[in-house]
């Protein structure tokens, strides 16, 4: 019988936990499926996120491979963004999660009460 336990590092879903976990990798990932972007245009995208947590979570994403950072040779310097194949896989997962939210919170609005 196989241990389904996911105690262990060695867990497919806590490995993929670990890659894309948190409040901001999703919703990065989400915005560099519409279109390649840079720094300030994700900056932009994303309210709430602090600059530093940004250039961290990038850095992350980059790290495991799941966006590209293409810096172009122009004055002013310029660097984009973009999904590897590897973050394109997760745009099904994250489209499954995302009408998952949406039935949650279509539940949530039919439990509040009504002003009337």
């Amino acid at each position: 019988m196989k241990d389904t336990s996911c105690s262990n590092p060695l867990c497919p879903l806590t490995q993929a936990i670990s890659i894309i976990g948190g409040k901001w990798k999703p919703l990065i990932i989400y915005q560099l499926n519409a279109s390649n972007k840079r720094f300030g245009q994700l900056d932009v995208a994303i309210p709430g996120l602090s600059r530093k947590v940004l250039t961290s979570q990038l850095n992350q994403l980059l790290s495991d491979k799941l966006i590209e950072r293409k810096a172009f040779a122009e004055i002013p310097p310029r660097v984009e963004y973009r999904l590897t194949q590897k973050g394109k896989d997760l745009i099904p997962i994250f489209k499954s999660l995302a009408i998952w939210g949406r039935d949650l919170v279509e539940d949530y609005k039919r439990l509040q009460p009504t002003n009337s």
